[in-house]
């Protein structure tokens, strides 16, 4: 079992910017390719975006793309998700997710293998 410990989410107002933070303590990271997504209330969970196990590539969805960035910090077990330029239409529980095998489409949530408890992100108009 792979423990994801989540933070940074919070109330912003539009156009303004956070950056959330996933750490799994303990754990072989760098193993992992990691990955983002989103639940808005009433909808399906998505693909945010994803970082392969050396952070030397990265994927986002389009309606994020030139504003959110996945990085992540091995030596920290920890990967980041920075969002600008925020807009109303980016609240929702924001989640991490840990692929072992990296072997399926980093888009897909039946790609990944564990999961941290989300947290929340509102921004305001």
């Amino acid at each position: 079992q792979v423990e994801l410990v989540e933070s940074g989410g919070g109330l912003v107002q539009a156009g303004g910017s956070l950056r959330l933070s996933c750490a799994a303590p303990g754990r072989p990271f760098s193993r992992y390719r990691m990955g983002w997504f989103r639940q808005a209330p009433g909808q399906e969970r998505e693909f945010v975006g994803a970082v392969t196990r050396t952070g030397n590539s990265t994927y986002s969805t389009v309606s994020v793309k030139g504003r959110f960035t996945i990085s992540r910090d091995n030596a920290k077990n920890t990967v980041y998700l920075q969002m600008n330029s925020l807009k109303p239409e980016d609240t929702a529980v924001y989640y991490c997710a840990a692929d072992v095998s990296a072997t399926g489409r980093s888009t897909m949530i039946s790609s990944y293998d564990y999961w941290g408890q989300g947290t929340q992100v509102t921004v305001s108009s």
